[in-house]
């Protein structure tokens, strides 16, 4: 096991009725800016909840937050904030809310000219303290210090991280996603599958309770997923959803291991070009990048095989082909779509273009630096 430090401060309230919380988790005095999305929020019920329990608050509302947040809209935000002196943010929705307020938590105190320079790598000492009333599993974004945001002029998307935007508190009742499209919920269970196999297959560095805690998770989701999808107001069956996405990337899986996030980066590439669902890209992506690694990966892969698949096969080739199988199996039964050609993108042009940037940025994927541009072009040509 490697060495590591965990530290995360954030305070999870969880269950029914939850959001009736919120008038003890934001102090009175605080000026709060609320941030949403389409207005989703409306149509559930949320809104009208979160406005009764802020009603002695001071608060102004900031809505149109994209499901790929972009920077522009981010940047609006922070006028806002600026001009009415906001002290405290509140996201309400899903991850893509909540990882627009974060960039926004770090933009409104970024001292640097250009704030698209956090997305870029730039380091920021500060940010407005934030919370979240979360209505969608899937990012993990509740739990950790992590966020992704979009530049639609550039067609760039990157990842930030850093512990000054860990959220002060996240409410997650897991009735709000009761009246989540099929879609969403389907795209919410293939990310929270990736964000647990991004930090489990790589390779072995003697962590056998961190590959048990990822193995439960993802045993939980394939045994949960036919009663999430079956049946919306299953409750038991949405909150056990709901923590599994919450456990998938609070980083207590990654302790003392490696982590990969091949897919996710070649995954954010096509959402910037094509606009796809963060899901769509992963689903797409996963099996390949395994077939593309698969001897590098072959213990980890074989170990998912017997343990989440329980295949017996004592054929270690046969037996991680199998499992490759069975996963894109399993996202299709979600209903997700998994060959680049089943969204009319050509694989030869996302191939090109995408393997040019990689090349041109010198990044280096992998859990061992080893996925190169001409890997990633052979991931998509055979996407």
């Amino acid at each position: 096991m490697q060495n590591f430090t965990y530290w995360n401060p954030v305070k999870i309230v969880f269950g029914k009725g939850t959001i009736s919380e919120l008038t003890a988790l934001i102090p009175i005095e605080k000026k709060i800016l609320m941030i949403y999305g389409g207005g989703s929020i409306k149509k559930n019920g949320v809104y009208d909840q979160v406005k009764k329990v802020l009603s002695n608050h001071t608060f102004m509302e900031f809505a149109g937050i994209e499901p790929n947040p972009l920077y522009s809209t981010c940047m609006e935000a922070v006028n806002v904030i600026k001009k009415g002196e906001i002290d405290f943010l509140l996201a309400v929705g899903g991850g893509s809310v909540l990882d627009a307020t974060k960039f926004i938590a770090a933009a409104a105190k970024f001292e640097g000219k250009n704030a698209w320079d956090i997305a870029t790598g730039a380091e920021f000492k500060s940010a407005l303290p934030l919370g979240c009333v979360m209505t969608l599993p899937a990012t993990g974004s509740e739990m950790n210090c992590h966020a992704v945001i979009s530049n639609k002029i550039t067609k760039e998307k990157y990842p930030i991280s850093n512990p000054n935007i860990y959220p002060k508190f996240s409410i997650l009742d897991p009735e709000t996603t009761f009246s989540l499209p099929k879609r969403q919920v389907a795209n919410g269970i293939i990310d929270t599958f990736i964000h647990t196999i991004e930090q489990y297959i790589t390779f072995d560095v003697n962590t056998p309770l961190q590959d048990r805690q990822a193995e439960a998770i993802l045993k939980t989701l394939i045994d949960e997923t036919p009663k999430i999808m079956a049946e919306p107001v299953d409750y038991n069956a949405r909150a056990n959803f709901f923590w599994c996405s919450t456990q998938a990337l609070n980083d207590l899986i990654s302790c003392g291991t490696v982590s990969d996030w091949t897919t996710h980066m070649i995954g954010h590439e096509l959402t910037a070009l094509y606009g796809l669902d963060h899901g769509q890209t992963l689903a797409i992506l996963q099996p390949r990048v395994w077939i593309n690694k698969k001897q590098e990966k072959s213990d980890k892969l074989v170990q998912y095989a017997r343990r989440v698949f329980n295949i017996t096969d004592k054929d270690k080739s046969n037996a991680i082909d199998l499992a490759i199988s069975k996963t894109e199996d399993y996202f299709q039964s979600l209903g997700i779509k998994t060959r680049l050609s089943d969204y009319n993108i050509d694989a030869k042009e996302a191939a090109e273009m995408i393997s040019q940037r990689f090349a041109k940025r010198e990044t280096k994927l992998g859990e061992n630096e080893q996925v190169t541009p001409k890997d990633v072009k052979e991931i998509l040509l055979n996407s």
